[in-house]
């Protein structure tokens, strides 16, 4: 008897889709330096608490992301804190005045995604030193 000719096998059901795309951390990739036109809308981390704070409510209700322009390291970490506060709706102020970095460190990836969606970006004119300050969130 040949070997071609034994009973077909039953087929085998695959599954085919786009593989899931690499987790990024909370700050990888983050910092770029400052751009005439960032594409989207642009949030300046020198504006008063009010105004941020505003900004954030409106942005985070939104079907499209923002970056932040940061003169220092300090208002980048502000900038994340403050974005984690208004998409889970806690007190954007105090997360500016504030940032809970254990809090922060500790996101699952879904909420680092979902921050990463809305915080497109942070630009700065001194990329080394707002992204070295940014290392204390794990970037």
């Amino acid at each position: 008897m040949p070997h071609d000719s034994s009973p077909a096998p039953e087929p085998v059901a695959l599954t085919l889709s786009v593989p899931p795309r690499p987790a990024r951390g909370l700050v990888e990739g983050l910092v770029r330096p400052t751009s005439a036109d960032p594409g989207v809308e642009m949030l300046d981390m020198g504006l008063d608490e009010e105004a941020i704070s505003e900004f954030l409510v409106r942005i985070v209700h939104g079907d499209s992301g923002f970056v932040a322009r940061a003169a220092s390291g300090e208002r980048a970490v502000a900038a994340i804190a403050a974005t984690v506060a208004a998409l889970i709706g806690e007190d954007i102020r105090a997360a500016l005045a504030a940032p809970d970095l254990d809090f922060l460190t500790g996101l699952k990836p879904p909420a680092v995604e979902a921050f990463r969606d809305v915080l497109l970006a942070i630009e700065t004119d001194d990329v080394a030193a707002v992204t070295a300050a940014l290392s204390v969130l794990g970037g």
